[in-house]
């Protein structure tokens, strides 16, 4: 027995979190969502230390005064989607698997005589 579907389910559910955090970000920002109602501005908050790494790589386009297209939120949600599977490939490569081999696999002809 392994720890490793342990691992990798928490692994799941972080990015996963982090994932629906961001696209929601996303999709209020670009539907011009009001700032000042308290969980729009909770999300905004939360998910502002996620795109810290990211400020500055992409321009922010605004629309009519309302309507924000931010490109660094959708390399952040490429970039945390890269790292999860190179976390998972690297708990696979770290961590054995166990394997379904017999160990002495029965022949196909039969006893031979001789």
């Amino acid at each position: 027995m392994t720890i490793r579907p342990a691992i990798v389910r928490i692994v799941d559910v972080l990015f996963s979190i982090v994932g629906i955090f961001l696209l929601l970000r996303f999709t209020l920002k670009l539907f011009g969502a009001n700032a000042s109602v308290s969980f729009v501005s909770w999300l905004y908050e939360m998910t502002a230390v996620l795109l810290e790494p990211f400020r500055g790589i992409f321009p922010t386009r605004t629309f009519e005064n309302q309507y924000v297209l931010e490109f660094s939120t959708l390399f952040a949600l490429l970039a945390y989607g890269l790292a999860y599977f190179l976390i998972v490939a690297l708990l696979d490569a770290l961590t054995p698997t166990p394997t379904n081999v017999k160990a002495n696999p029965p022949s196909r002809g039969g006893p031979t005589s001789g």
